[in-house]
């Protein structure tokens, strides 16, 4: 009698704690959920800061001529010139930091909406370094993961577990609160002056130049690669004129990155202009116009923009009389 009263006691305790786990874990659910709704008007409702950028380029952009890259895409090209010379609108989609995993999941995502008259991809040396940095800032395309199917193989790369991690709404927000929070207010517009996508940088560099050896060795990423080669086969199904760029450089170079070894063969290989103004002689005795050793200021956009512009004119001139 004991025993069956003590079992009886067990068994409505085992039940308790089963029928609490139950509603912790639906608190849990429903606070994840409703949250995670909460965060996703306020990032999708933003008007300016790096995400709208980027939700501006998913989205929105209908620009004929779009500009991919990282921040030497960012910070060397003004949509401005190529509106005025070219007579096409012009939308800058690159982001500071963001490898070519970034750049297709980009892609993907306009070319489901629209085919863009022209994409301009720049390349750096090292594009294809293998980095687990370029993995992990594939976070920030987290909050498009759940409408954007086109885009979820890219972002899945960041790591093995991560559509089980998505199974949560407030996940792809975690850490982006803070900018959620000013991209919704004025203070992002006011500390950042972005035309169309493009942001200027004013410091003039003051320092000799530099020699660095490309030769060194590096490990090469293949999904990376693998990535490039999609973004080009992409743009020519979906008829678009691609140009690959390598913009300018305030370094002078010995031998030849890896990464662009690579990146010119494949653009040979598939018939794309690979336009390379790595060692252009008027940026390399130039300093002035230069922020840092790598990154062009506005003066010196000005003047990428143009030569390229230029380039860009002839190149189909000379394809026309072909």
């Amino acid at each position: 009698m004991k025993n069956s009263f003590k079992n009886l006691l067990v068994n409505k305790g085992y039940k308790y704690l089963v029928l609490k786990l139950v509603i912790f874990f639906m608190i849990v659910f429903i606070a994840d959920f409703f949250i995670g709704k909460l965060f996703s008007y306020f990032y999708f409702k933003q008007t300016s800061g790096w995400e709208y950028r980027t939700k501006y380029s998913v989205e929105d952009t209908k620009a004929d001529i779009l500009i991919f890259g990282a921040s030497r895409a960012q910070q060397h090209y003004n949509p401005i010139f190529f509106e005025d010379k070219l007579n096409q609108s012009c939308y800058n989609v690159g982001r500071d930091g963001e490898s070519i995993f970034y750049q297709y999941a980009i892609l993907k995502a306009i070319l489901k909406r629209y085919s863009p008259k022209m994409i301009i991809l720049d390349i750096e040396n090292k594009e294809f370094l293998s980095s687990q940095g370029s993995y992990d800032r594939l976070s920030v395309l987290l909050p498009f993961y759940s409408h954007h199917p086109e885009m979820r193989p890219i972002i899945q790369l960041k790591s093995s577990y991560e559509k089980y991690k998505l199974l949560s709404k407030v996940y792809p927000y975690n850490s982006m609160v803070f900018k959620i929070a000013i991209g919704n207010t004025q203070l992002s517009k006011k500390k950042e002056e972005d035309i169309k996508g493009y942001l200027p940088l004013t410091r003039e560099l003051d320092e000799p130049i530099r020699t660095h050896n490309l030769s060194e060795k590096y490990d090469i990423d293949s999904i990376k690669v693998n990535c490039y080669k999609a973004f080009i086969a992409d743009c020519i199904e979906a008829n678009v004129k691609l140009y690959l760029v390598c913009s300018p450089y305030f370094i002078n170079t010995v031998g030849s990155d890896s990464s662009m070894t690579i990146g010119k063969e494949i653009a040979k290989a598939n018939n794309i202009h690979f336009f390379d103004f790595s060692k252009d002689e008027l940026f390399l005795k130039n300093s002035n116009l230069f922020d840092d050793t790598v990154h062009v200021n506005v003066s010196g956009s000005k003047i990428f923009s143009n030569q390229l512009i230029d380039s860009l004119i002839a190149n189909n001139k000379n394809q026309a009389v072909n």
